[in-house]
């Protein structure tokens, strides 16, 4: 491996954590996915074709495993985690923690295909066409599941009867993931 390949790869790290734990809400599950990834792509990386950025590359690489471990989940539903979530230690301000947890609760509830691409595009900061190599989709596909997303995400903030204080939150939140593109 060059050298200059194994710092594009090392400077991806923290990004692929923070998306794997986005993804998973398990610290040690995602730490697990973000070892694998990086095991595999260093085994193949001569089957990179250096057409695009490594970054985008590995993204891939990770949607790759994160999906055949749904479906290694799917087979085994004794295993699954189910519905219940596991806490998440407290941030130092009770309304920061209490928004934060509730987000991540949503996130968790929003389709795999959905939630990934969500993630790349307004926490990773991908473009959609960054995303679409990323996942192996048509960028079409990208814009829709990001849009429902959204629309899902906003739905699921504003509750049934949202009320002004709910409106105001929903949108603001949406506000903020609109504007990182």
């Amino acid at each position: 491996m060059r050298s200059q390949d194994e710092a594009e790869i090392v400077a991806c790290i923290p990004s692929l954590r923070r998306y794997a734990r986005a993804l998973l809400a398990d610290r040690d599950r995602a730490d697990d996915l973000v070892q694998d990834t990086l095991e595999r792509a260093c085994a193949r990386l001569a089957l990179w074709r250096r057409q695009g950025e490594v970054r985008a590359w590995l993204f891939g690489i990770m949607h790759n495993q994160f999906v055949d471990r749904l479906r290694a989940q799917r087979s085994r539903p004794e295993d699954s985690a189910g519905d219940a979530l596991p806490e998440q230690p407290q941030r130092p301000l009770q309304t920061d923690a209490l928004e934060l947890r509730d987000l991540e609760r949503i996130l968790q509830r929003l389709p795999p295909e959905q939630r990934e691409v969500l993630l790349l595009v307004a926490v990773e900061e991908m473009s959609y066409l960054e995303v679409a190599g990323a996942v192996g989709v048509p960028l079409g596909t990208v814009m829709s599941r990001l849009s429902r997303a959204r629309a899902r995400l906003q739905e699921e903030l504003q509750g049934p009867d949202p009320g002004r204080a709910g409106r105001e939150r929903a949108g603001q939140v949406t506000d903020r993931i609109r504007r990182v593109k």
